[in-house]
């Protein structure tokens, strides 16, 4: 975005009224023109100027500001095109998004509404029709036919006052005749034929004012074959105000510098002259160009020192003062004084000014006092002379005799100086003088008082020592009020300094002649006409342009023009040998000077590249659009944060068409608005300081994906931003991917070598330029403690450290690895050992490098002493411990080694173990056992645990012995260790407590079941007497009895019992219990092999039980009586290799719809029996079978568990 403060002033140079309104619709700024126009001021609401403006323009403009921002595809806002004023005057309006939420209301002077169509003369005239360039067509007359809005614009006359019009009736009276033959001469030109070079004019617009142009005309045929001419103008106004400002200050400071009478000289750090005026030459003479060329009194008097500058003389410090004598024509000798100073140029160049004084007067003062005093009367000077015999005498003058005036008053001030009056700044002056008057030195003495009455004032004492013929010595001290001459040397070095910082800055070359001879000019005159520095100087005009094909023209032209009084201006091809053509702007105009030796300033201007630019004027108006076109790159202009113009490759990019990216906001082609304000800061200020800025980020196409894009910006006008970027944007989405995934792999191998263990160093030719987090932490530092330094910074003083060896990054073959180890000493003082290796490695940006890899190995080292220690008290620990323990080799198991206990239990001596095998040591079928458990133990992770009976010395011993590998992490065990111990006495103690525990646990499990079982029957007793006295419930009170019941068999059944219940015995049971609650006779069978075989676990026992006895119950109570007593009900126990089964029948009839499923479970029946049965190992299934009903229970382990036989 451009600067506000430059924004606001370029709108104020604009003719027309410019109001920007915010979304409060109030007035946020308004230029000059607004301001007179319309009488408005910031903050003032829209709706005040509706006098002004009319109601419709305020309600359109009100509604347009609510809406905010427009968005793509938005239509115009619907505001007026036109209005009139009260005072009758019509203007155009325009009411356009400006900047944020704000918008811009253009009020433009206008005639009768009229549309200016482009003549129909062929391309190249619609090509600039449109442009800000005016641009008119003119008939065979001369008379125009055809204007561009541009044109309208810049003379400020309506098309109907233009149509028809000789533009020689807009330019100035004396500027008419002149033009008109030159425009004569060019009517024979050919159609399509353009004038040979710009032709520059001056017309007079509608308001007044002086408008200056460049106009490049061609002539063509229209389609009837007539003679058209076209012409394209350029302003170029501004131009030739800035030019004559130029030109007028330059010529000020040139008379300000031959005018001054202080003498003053210019020269740079190489010796060259730069300028000298002509009271320094009066005063020292012809000075040569260069300074070593100079006399030894001029270079003793500007500090010109071995062929340069005197050491002092730095850009700041102070002025260095010389004194020098000269020879004079007439045998006399001056004393000069000099002041040098240095300073820097615009372009960063040494420059040193040289102000010379005479004080050749000083020797020639007369001690007498009749001179004294006269000097005083008139001068006002306060003087003090110093005598053997008298002391200090005081001289009197005229302003102290009459008393009156101010002069008076200075004079007296100048008496007696004392030190309560001086400047703070100037006591250490004040100090030398009054040094030099405690011992009679010569001084002189520049200080500044402050004066009660007339401020502060700058004075100058001279104290001068000398010997009367008498032989008595003498001091006289004179005071001048040099105030105003203090004053005038600042101000004549400011205006100096200034002047030659514009000459020598200046991008054009200046020259001054005078009498036809250049007196002096500034180095880019020089250099354009190829002369080399000072070279030129003394030459005449013949000289200067001898190298010129067309000199005498010029030559002449320049006289004529000198003669006249008028400016001369030409442009000039110059062609100098080893060097490209150029063309250079030449402009002579006389400054004065007397009859027959005129002064001229000539300004020479390099014109090379416009020269260039309108050869390729045409090329590039013919190329761009086809660039623009074709380009597979996506281009926009951009002009007011709005795309104006955009090729299809871009609409292609970002799913658009290309009418609708027209006028569209560019932020709309962002992620989001935040990003677009970011990004925007960035592009403004590259644009702002370079003229251009280029970046990568996302562009938000139309179906809403995101694409990442190189986008590049350039300002259409350099340094006006204003007037628009070009930018374009190159699909880089997939390499931007590649470079995301190829920094994402680069990040990881960095994390890699920070997390390794080994420390890492590359060291270049110049130092340490890289080392991981591990050699970070052994050199005690960060990266940026090492950078640049030698590796050598952490070794030890030992001469033949290894980092020392600087050979290595010479010596070392790419890739060869030299091994050494070491101690390394860090930046915090700690000190330890390192193993490592240093590889030769190269990269192209760096050349050679090495790479160190360091492993710290100060606590192996410790580790090792501490191991060596732990052995050697293992070793006692092994021999004096009261368990058996022998080391074996894992691949052999052969002993390694063994103490005394685990001798003796294998009835040998320890030393005759070792190195022996299993088998030479116990029988084969033991040796063998112990090979298989310690094979076994070698491929177990954890403690592999064994118990071995051994017999020593008849007796039979029980070993508890278990088996550890031994392995470094990692790796497979290479050692096992077998530690045994001896446990007859305990396992013996174990055993008698176990079987002590066990009979009182199973003597308490008796009893507990026998006591269940006898308050079960008692629960059983109580509620068949419950049932007896209320019979509404003795059917429910029977099944319960019979549940009960069957709980109590099963505990009456584990009553003696250890371990699980035989199944048949249950069944036999609980088909007694039914038999007797129902007094019906059940049938009860046994199948299969082995049925006493199965028992059932403690925990489904109930379970089985209770759903035995509702199956029996269920089928009694539907069972049909039979006569004669036959049984109608029998259960059957099934057994085989993978269960039982228990099926119980009875007579009885299931009805149709009849589905097992159907009944939930509950308290009772069938639903009681689906909730109790184990659901993993038991099954129940009902079925017909003929008039049968058939119940089969199947239970599978470990629903049953196999027991013996009993």
């Amino acid at each position: 975005m451009a600067d506000p403060k430059a924004l606001r002033h370029f709108l104020d140079v604009v003719s027309d009224a410019v109001v920007v309104l915010d979304r409060g619709a109030a007035v946020h700024f308004a230029n000059t023109a607004a301001t007179r126009l319309l009488h408005c001021r910031a903050g003032m609401p829209v709706r005040d100027l509706a006098p002004l403006l009319g109601d419709a323009v305020v309600e359109a403009v009100s509604q347009t500001l609510s809406r905010g921002v427009p968005r793509l595809d938005a239509p115009r806002p619907n505001v007026p095109e036109r209005l009139v004023l009260p005072d009758g005057r019509p203007f155009d309006v325009a009411f356009v998004p400006f900047e944020g939420e704000r918008w811009a209301l253009r009020l433009a002077p206008a005639g009768p509404a009229q549309v200016i169509d482009p003549p129909a003369a062929g391309e190249l005239i619609g090509l600039f029709w449109d442009s800000p360039f005016p641009v008119i067509v003119q008939a065979p007359d001369f008379r125009i036919t055809h204007v561009n809005p541009a044109y309208v614009d810049f003379t400020g006359y309506t098309p109907d006052q233009l149509i028809g019009l000789d533009p020689l009736d807009l330019q100035p009276e004396e500027d008419r005749e002149s033009n008109r033959v030159l425009r004569e001469e060019s009517r024979a030109d050919l159609p399509g034929a353009a004038s040979e070079r710009l032709v520059e004019r001056r017309i007079v617009d509608a308001m007044g004012r002086e408008r200056w142009f460049r106009a490049a005309r061609r002539t063509l045929a229209d389609e009837h074959g007539e003679t058209r001419f076209v012409s394209v103008l350029q302003d170029s106004t501004a131009e030739h105000v800035a030019r004559e400002r130029a030109d007028r200050s330059v010529r000020e400071l040139d008379d300000w510098f031959d005018l001054s009478p202080v003498a003053m000289v210019l020269f740079d750090d190489q010796g060259l002259v730069v300028r000298t005026n002509p009271a320094f030459e009066g005063l020292a003479g012809h000075v040569p160009v260069l300074m070593s060329d100079a006399d030894p009194q001029v270079q003793q008097l500007l500090a010109w020192q071995d062929d340069g500058p005197s050491p002092a003389l730095r850009p700041g410090s102070t002025p260095v003062e010389s004194v020098a004598w000269f020879p004079q024509p007439d045998g006399s000798v001056v004393r000069l004084r000099s002041l040098v100073r240095c300073y820097l140029s615009a372009s960063g160049q040494r420059r040193y000014m040289a102000v010379i004084e005479d004080r050749s007067v000083e020797e020639e003062r007369d001690l007498a006092q009749v001179q004294i005093g006269a000097l005083m009367d008139t001068a006002g000077v306060g003087l003090a002379t110093f005598e053997e015999s008298a002391g200090w005498v005081q001289h009197g003058n005229a302003f102290g005799a009459s008393g009156g005036g101010q002069g008076g008053v200075v004079s007296a001030a100048l008496q007696s100086i004392r030190r309560e009056v001086v400047v703070p700044e100037s006591l250490p002056e004040y100090e030398r003088l009054q040094a030099a008057l405690r011992q009679s030195q010569r001084a002189e003495v520049r200080y500044a008082i402050h004066h009660p009455d007339l401020g502060q004032r700058w004075l100058l004492t001279r104290v001068a020592p000398a010997r009367l013929a008498s032989g008595k010595q003498t001091l006289s001290v004179v005071t001048l009020d040099i105030t105003d001459q203090h004053q005038s040397h600042q101000r004549s070095e400011l205006l100096l300094r200034e002047m030659t910082t514009i000459l020598e800055s200046a991008t054009v070359g200046i020259a001054y002649l005078r009498g036809n001879r250049l007196v002096r000019c500034n180095r880019r005159f020089e250099a354009l006409l190829g002369f080399g520095a000072g070279e030129s100087i003394g030459n005449s005009l013949q000289e200067l342009l001898a190298g010129q094909p067309d000199a005498a023209r010029l030559v002449d032209g320049i006289e004529r023009a000198v003669a006249d009084g008028t400016p001369f201006e030409a442009e000039v091809a110059v062609n100098l040998p080893g060097r490209p053509g150029q063309w250079c702007g030449l402009t002579v105009r006389a400054v004065g000077g007397a009859e027959g030796a005129p002064e001229v300033i000539a300004v020479l201007n390099d014109i090379t590249r416009l020269k260039a630019q309108q050869i390729e004027l045409e090329a590039l108006a013919r190329d761009r659009e086809l660039m623009f076109s074709v380009s597979d790159v996506g281009i926009a202009f951009v002009r007011g944060d709005r795309i104006q113009r955009a090729n299809e490759a871009l609409s292609r990019l970002t799913g658009y068409e290309a009418a609708q990216l027209g006028l569209a906001p560019l932020a709309e082609l962002f992620v989001n608005a935040n990003e677009y304000r970011r990004l925007r800061q960035l592009s403004e200020h590259g644009l702002h300081h370079a003229g251009r800025w280029s970046g990568e980020h996302l562009i938000r196409r139309r179906d809403g994906s995101l694409v990442w894009v190189q986008a590049s910006q350039r300002l259409v006008v350099d340094g006006d931003p204003a007037g628009g970027f070009i930018a374009s944007f190159v699909n880089v989405d997939d390499r931007h991917r590649a470079q995301q995934a190829v920094g994402l792999q680069a990040e990881r191998t960095r994390a890699i070598l920070d997390s390794v263990l080994v420390g890492i160093v590359t060291v270049g030719p110049t130092g340490i330029e890289w080392m991981n987090r591990s050699a970070r932490r052994m050199f005690g530092g960060d990266l940026a403690d090492f950078v640049d330094q030698p590796i050598s910074t952490v070794a030890t003083p030992d001469a033949d450290h290894p980092f020392r060896r600087t050979q290595y990054l010479n010596d070392l073959v790419e890739g060869q690895a030299e091994t050494f180890e070491c101690r390394v000493k860090a930046r915090d003082g700690r000190e330890f050992w390192v193993v490592g290796n240093a590889v030769a490695t190269g990269r192209e940006s760096t050349g050679r490098q090495l790479t160190y890899a360091l492993l710290d190995i100060e606590r192996r080292r410790q580790a090792e002493a501490r191991t060596a220690q732990a052995q050697s008290s293992l070793q006692r620990i092994i021999g004096t411990a009261p368990l058996a323990i022998t080391l074996f080799d894992a691949a052999s198991l052969r002993i390694l080694e063994v103490n005394g206990v685990a001798a003796r239990s294998a009835e040998h001596v320890a030393h005759q173990m070792v190195g022996r095998l299993p088998e030479d040591i116990y029988p084969p079928d033991v040796a063998a056992v112990r090979r298989a458990d310690m094979t076994q133990a070698l491929f177990s992770i954890d403690v592999t645990q064994r118990e071995y009976r051994v017999t020593t010395l008849g007796e039979k011993r029980l070993w508890d012995a278990r088996y550890l590998p031994l392995a470094a992490p990692g790796q497979p065990p290479d050692q096992l260790l077998l530690v045994a111990t001896d446990v007859t006495e305990q396992r013996a103690a174990q055993e008698a407590r176990f079987e002590a525990a066990i009979a009182q646990r199973e003597m308490l499990v008796k009893e507990v079941h026998h006591r269940i079982k006898n308050n079960l029957q008692g629960v059983a007793g109580l509620l068949q007497q419950i049932g007896a006295r209320k019979p509404e419930m003795a059917d429910a009170m029977a099944e319960v009895v019979g549940q009960v019941q069957a709980i109590a068999q099963v505990y009456g059944l584990q009553v003696g019992v250890a371990g699980p219940l035989r199944l048949r015995s249950v069944l036999e049971a609980i088909t007694g219990s039914v038999q007797r609650t129902f007094g019906r006779a059940i049938v009860f069978q046994v199948d299969g092999a082995v049925p006493n075989a199965w028992g059932l676990p403690e925990a489904e026992s109930i379970p089985i039980a209770l759903s035995l006895n509702e199956l029996l119950t269920n089928a009694i109570k539907h069972s049909p009586p039979t006569e004669g007593g036959a049984p109608e009900v029998t259960c059957r126990l099934v057994s085989n290799e993978g269960g039982v089964q228990i099926v119980i029948g009875n007579v009885g009839q299931l009805p149709a719809d009849f589905n097992l499923a159907r009944f939930p479970g509950g308290v009772s029946g069938l639903g009681l029996i689906r909730a109790l049965l184990p659901r993993r190992s038991a099954s129940l299934k009902i079925e017909q079978d003929d008039n049968h009903v058939v119940a089969t229970v199947a239970i599978v382990p470990p629903g049953v568990t196999r027991l013996g036989d009993p």
